[in-house]
């Protein structure tokens, strides 16, 4: 099979899936019920860490004694009840740019995110894309998370595709630091966000 020339490599949370904010409702009522601090901007310099991880942060600086992965389930658990109906709005910009990619036949896509497969997968459904990447890549797939540039390596990897040729969309500067770290081309697609968002009458409207 012919390695592709070119692959496309988004994060999920922020990039694809305006979720951010679903996410830092659901810190917010597991940290107070557990006596973990997590202020917001602190919230959104982590993104792209996997929740386990976060969760063995906050214990650590609390000087608690209480188990991350059980915290981090609850989490997960409480984000995810939360995502009902229409509860999960696309980035249409970032979209866009996928949709694209896709029916120009630029290369495979992909997805590598920080957060576990059920929810990556939920929130694909969701948004009615999940048949246009042909892999996903989540915190259950790398003992290394970014910055780190595992994830986008293996990403890359189950697409065929070397670093070199691969574009990584992100919206953090962890994940645009994993990028580079994997000698990819990174791509902030803030800015871009930014820009459609002070338009005049444009919404990012859910998919």
């Amino acid at each position: 099979m012919q390695r592709p020339e070119r692959a496309f490599i988004f994060d999920l949370d922020g990039t694809l899936a305006d979720t951010m904010p679903s996410h830092f409702v659901a810190w917010t009522r597991v940290a107070e019920r557990h006596g973990l601090i997590f202020p917001e901007p602190r919230f959104y310099s982590l993104g792209g860490v996997p929740t386990e991880k976060i969760a063995a942060m906050l214990i650590t600086e609390a000087g608690l004694t209480l188990d991350p992965k059980t915290i981090a389930l609850e989490k997960e658990q409480t984000y995810y009840e939360a995502l009902g109906p229409g509860g999960i709005r696309g980035i249409e910009p970032v979209l866009a740019l996928a949709r694209t990619h896709r029916e120009g036949n630029e290369g495979p896509l992909a997805v590598a995110s920080g957060s576990v497969r059920r929810l990556i997968t939920r929130t694909l459904d969701a948004l009615g894309i999940a048949g246009w990447f042909e892999a996903v890549v989540g915190a259950e797939d790398t003992a290394r998370h970014k910055p780190e540039p595992d994830v986008f390596l293996e990403a890359a990897r189950r697409v065929g595709a070397e670093p070199a040729g691969c574009t990584v969309y992100e919206d953090t500067d962890i994940g645009l630091e994993a990028a580079r770290r994997a000698g990819m081309r990174p791509v902030d697609v803030r800015p871009l966000i930014a820009a459609a968002a002070a338009k005049p009458g444009v919404t990012t409207p859910a998919v």
